[in-house]
């Protein structure tokens, strides 16, 4: 083994408790050998990669400090989390990380007993580890509950909410706020972690405390002024006054670094047994690896890489992916209409706004991770006759989804929703997949709901959507290429409500929703070899239905398959209750749903997920064959 990858100390520890067994002399090794064997991993799977590398010291001095997992440890989303899974026994499953039947690359409570509380989307930690306090304060526990959460899952207000809520119970909870982009305060050094250990110690707070018993016998006046004084006096030379109006005694800004730090810090608040506490570390993304230091934004999230050079390993693509296809289609509107301005919630480059931004940097909006303020924003600036492109991956819409039935549809302002991420998303399994944004869109009134089959729809949505102004209206599109059509100049604005037949047949018709076209057509190819005539239809829309469409097919068919990447509730549903409000079900149809299952899919390459769900050309032509009866079934099989 390469000296490089040697792990002695950590080739000890199984566990946590094997972890603190260590004196703390070797902790500063550990954490040097958690960070190579981190790199080499992620280096083999891909995975996020800059969060872990900025936390591994952290994750040691808490391990090292609290009894897990009976003190409960909470990761806010999950990609900070993965030194975490190396230390707690699942090293040799790094391996797999991400990969079918191997480790979630998120925080997963029926992976370990060391992950209390699972994640996907951020700012949820300090919400759970209250409910986990109050619950242990119930049960009259004595266990402390530590939450972990970065500097900007601090942008979402359900952060400031728990805060605000923990503050008022004077809960016993453990907030470590992890400032990996120096958003709030720098450390300063040497009194910086001096002020730190001082402000967390057990004689300043008792001394504090003290005070403030004897304060609470002046008159009201005196006891505001002292309580003023104090506050300000440990904020100036500490920061942290917007944490202590919440309610939470702030401790910080240290070296997220430095275990000489860490770890007596994290011992003073462990046993401080008064109220909530913030500490505040600051950290630095991508720390101990050069390439994810120079470009964190690089390395967050990365497939397989060169660990020595940190080139990482790509297959070129023989088709845009659609996050560009949208990204160059607005700008291309934009260019048209300077209405047009766009928003995205902490995602820029994941949405492909990046492009658009630098374009049009007036006329672009990141608001951090706040997708419910993002949608209400996006509302503001339409009903001032603005043209706002709402740009959210399904998964982080579905946090939204108040506003976009009071502030948008109720009022039906033009906000257009580009949805991203629509469908399986393969190694980042279900927290991330894009399952239901058809099913909670299409039931509002107003709302107009399309689906591009491939990157030249997507193109003409994009038009559409930037020229229709009577209400609301989303389109969705998948992770990943396109599928190598012909691309248009510019995008043509569709008539709303209407579908297209892309081929003609007699006997089955396939009415596809979205990026599931090609497999139809594959199918459609395949079912003419048993005789089997098909139709295949793109319906564009979800909402409104092409009313005409749907009677055609149904009239002049024997089976009707309804093909669409999104869960039961969806695309089907509507068009199944349509049918059956105007009497097509009748006459001897057979009509057949296929859709995602009726569970959480757990991770795997994208065309298993798909292959599994019975969603490609194979699940198709099963399904008709079975539509038709067991002796054409056996006709397939044989």
């Amino acid at each position: 083994m390469s000296d490089l990858l040697r792990t002695p100390l950590l080739d000890q520890i199984a566990s946590p408790a094997d972890l603190r067994a260590l004196p703390e002399s070797a902790l500063t090794q550990v954490a040097d050998e958690v960070r190579r064997d981190l790199v080499d991993a992620v280096s083999r799977t891909g995975g996020h990669l800059g969060a872990g590398l900025g936390v591994v010291e952290l994750t040691v001095a808490l391990h090292y400090v609290f009894n897990t997992p009976e003190d409960r440890l909470i990761w806010d989303v999950g990609h900070q989390a993965y030194p975490h899974k190396i230390l707690t026994g699942r090293r040799e499953g790094m391996r797999t990380i991400r990969q079918e039947d191997g480790l979630s690359g998120f925080a997963k409570r029926s992976e370990s007993d060391y992950d209390p509380f699972g994640a996907g989307h951020s700012s949820t930690s300090i919400s759970a580890g209250l409910g986990m306090a109050v619950a242990r304060d119930l049960s009259c526990g004595r266990n402390n509950v530590i939450a972990v959460i970065g500097d900007g899952a601090m942008s979402a207000g359900m952060a400031y909410e728990a805060m605000n809520n923990a503050g008022a119970l004077d809960a016993r909870l453990i907030v470590i706020l992890n400032d990996n982009d120096m958003s709030i305060a720098p450390p300063t050094g040497a009194m910086s972690a001096y002020l730190a250990r001082l402000v967390s110690g057990k004689a300043y707070r008792t001394l504090r405390n003290r005070a403030k018993q004897i304060t609470d016998k002046l008159p009201e006046f005196v006891r505001e002024g002292a309580r003023r004084t104090e506050e300000f006096t440990r904020g100036f030379f500490t920061g942290g006054t917007l944490f202590e109006e919440l309610g939470f005694y702030y401790v910080g800004p240290i070296d997220g670094h430095d275990l000489d730090h860490l770890l007596p810090v994290l011992k003073n608040v462990r046993d401080a047994q008064d109220g909530p506490i913030l500490v505040h570390v600051v950290t630095q993304k991508g720390k101990g690896y050069g390439p994810a230091e120079s470009s964190a934004d690089k390395y967050h999230g990365v497939s397989k890489f060169d660990v020595v050079t940190g080139e990482q390993a790509k297959a070129k693509a023989n088709a845009p992916s659609y996050t560009r296809v949208f990204a160059e289609s607005l700008v291309q509107e934009a260019r048209e209409d300077d209405k047009i301005v766009a928003i995205n919630a902490a995602m820029p480059n994941g949405t492909g706004l990046d492009l658009f931004g630098e374009a049009f940097p007036t006329r672009t909006f990141d608001v951090g991770i706040a997708e419910q303020h993002a949608v209400t924003f996006a509302a503001g600036l339409a009903s001032e006759g603005y043209k706002p492109f709402c740009a959210i991956y399904s998964t982080f819409l579905q946090r939204a989804y108040d506003q976009i039935v009071h502030d948008v549809a109720i009022q039906h302002l033009p906000v257009r929703f580009a949805i991203d991420r629509a469908g399986f998303v393969g190694a980042d399994g279900p927290t991330h997949a894009g399952s239901f944004d058809t099913g909670f869109l299409a039931p509002l009134p107003g709302m107009v709901v399309m689906a591009a089959a491939d990157e030249a729809e997507l193109r003409h949505m994009v038009r559409t959507a930037a020229a229709y102004d009577e209400g609301p209206i989303s389109f969705r599109y998948p992770r990943g290429n396109g599928v190598g059509v012909d691309m248009p100049a510019r995008g043509e604005v569709l008539e709303i409500g209407k579908g297209r037949i892309v081929r003609e047949g007699s006997k089955i018709a396939i009415l596809s929703f979205g990026t599931r076209l090609a497999d139809a057509l594959a199918a459609a190819e395949e079912l003419e070899t048993f005789g089997l005539s098909t139709t295949v239809a793109d319906a564009r829309f979800a909402k409104p239905l092409d009313a005409d469409l749907i009677r055609r097919l149904a009239q002049n068919h024997e089976v009707l398959i309804l093909l669409e990447e999104g869960a039961s509730g969806g695309f089907a549903a509507q068009v199944l209750e349509h049918m059956a409000r105007n009497g097509l079900l009748e006459h001897g149809l057979k009509v057949r749903p296929l859709t995602m299952p009726d569970s959480f899919v757990d991770h795997a390459a994208p065309e298993k997920m798909i292959h599994r769900a019975g969603l490609d050309k194979a699940g198709i032509v099963d399904a008709v064959f079975r539509t038709l009866g067991d002796t054409a079934h056996r006709v397939l099989q044989a």
